[in-house]
């Protein structure tokens, strides 16, 4: 299997998540700072907005105005002017907190929950994926899901892939043109890994963060493991492929655990590999 190796490009921030190249920057929450940053590819950061109760997903409208779930109310909003305006309430929904998120070509956002307390040390329970349409509306297009996290499109829209980190697993779902989901099955099992965020490359290549394996892998359309790139005892959160030739690895990581995430301990930094094949057009 290859292999990659990072080197950091901004550390200081408490725990990151939602890594979204756009227009020359990578976009990123900071949930405990609650704090959406931009960082451009020499490390320089901007403060976008603040997101009071949490911000995880992010991804861009069609007319590239930016969407953040913000986790503990359960709302989407969009970043207008440096203010948040809110464009979807899920409250009614959702069983848990939500989470990350992925957007559509059409602007429909897909977003996960945790299905439970997670920071509270609860039992875990079902999710659903819900979706936001372009008008706000919101409807469950899949249930009875184990912590649905990162999720991309492929590129012909007909499948969408998520990482359910409670069961250890990347699951694919077809994808109706109304964004309906049906057919769930394992693209891979991780055991132990903790599968969190996920971005695709345009071979059709997923890339897993595999938060308690302390590494990203690199899993072709078969399910088979192609590349991995270590970070030593750091939790591997999330990724995103960009930078100015699409061939930059975004590595999200985190000095710690649970414990640690549930104190609001500050350890999370950015790191990058160089890899061979280039982005993909989601997410």
């Amino acid at each position: 299997m290859q292999s990659f190796s990072t080197d950091v490009l901004a550390d200081g921030f408490v725990f990151l998540e939602g890594p979204r190249w756009h227009e020359g920057r990578l976009w990123l929450s900071d949930i405990r700072a609650q704090t959406v940053f931009a960082v451009d590819e020499q490390g320089a950061r901007e403060a976008i907005v603040e997101v009071p109760e949490w911000p995880s997903g992010l991804g861009f409208l069609p007319d590239g105005t930016p969407l953040v779930v913000s986790m503990r109310n359960r709302q989407l909003y969009k970043i207008v002017d440096g203010s948040l305006v809110l464009h979807a309430d899920l409250s009614g929904c959702v069983s848990a907190d939500i989470n990350d998120m992925v957007v559509d070509d059409q602007g429909r956002a897909y977003i996960g929950n945790l299905g439970f307390d997670l920071l509270a040390g609860g039992e875990p329970g079902p999710a659903e994926i819900t979706l936001v349409e372009t008008d706000g509306s919101v409807r469950n297009v899949a249930e009875q899901r184990n912590c649905p996290n990162g999720m991309a499109i492929r590129a012909d829209g007909r499948t969408l892939i998520a990482a359910e980190s409670f069961t250890n697993r990347v699951t694919e779902f077809d994808r109706a043109p109304n964004g309906d989901l049906s057919n769930p099955r394992t693209l891979v099992e991780l055991p132990e890994e903790v599968p969190d965020g996920i971005c695709l490359d345009a071979a059709g290549n997923v890339w897993v963060s595999c938060a308690m394996g302390h590494r990203f892998v690199q899993v072709d359309p078969r399910g088979q493991l192609l590349a991995e790139v270590r970070v030593g005892e750091l939790s591997a959160i999330a990724c995103q492929l960009g930078g100015a030739d699409g061939r930059t690895l975004f590595c999200l990581t985190y000095d710690g655990g649970m414990e640690e995430i549930a104190a609001g301990k500050a350890g999370a930094r950015i790191e990058v590999a160089r890899v061979e094949i280039e982005a993909a057009g989601s997410p």
